[in-house]
């Protein structure tokens, strides 16, 4: 699988835009794990793509991790799972 490291997860809430950008970032199936909480605009796009997950640090785990072939991990998030797991 792929490892991404993003800034930030965000979206003016727009399925189509959102899909289209996925798609030319070549992500298949894609899980993005946010902070603590996910960006609302970004939720809402994402709610009707099948190909991608969004979840906030705490609800990150294995099982969800390893469906997918891609993991987008925004910054914030980055810095929850470390603090989670020390």
């Amino acid at each position: 699988g792929e490892l991404v490291v993003i800034d930030m997860a965000t979206s003016e809430g727009k399925t189509a835009t959102l899909a289209k950008q996925i798609k030319n970032l070549g992500w298949k199936r894609a899980l993005v794990i946010d902070g603590a909480q996910v960006d609302a605009g970004f939720a809402k796009a994402a709610a009707n793509i099948d190909t991608l997950d969004v979840l906030p640090s705490m609800g990150a785990n294995v099982y969800d991790i390893l469906k997918r072939d891609t993991l987008v991990l925004t910054k914030a998030g980055v810095e929850a799972l470390e603090a989670r797991l020390k």
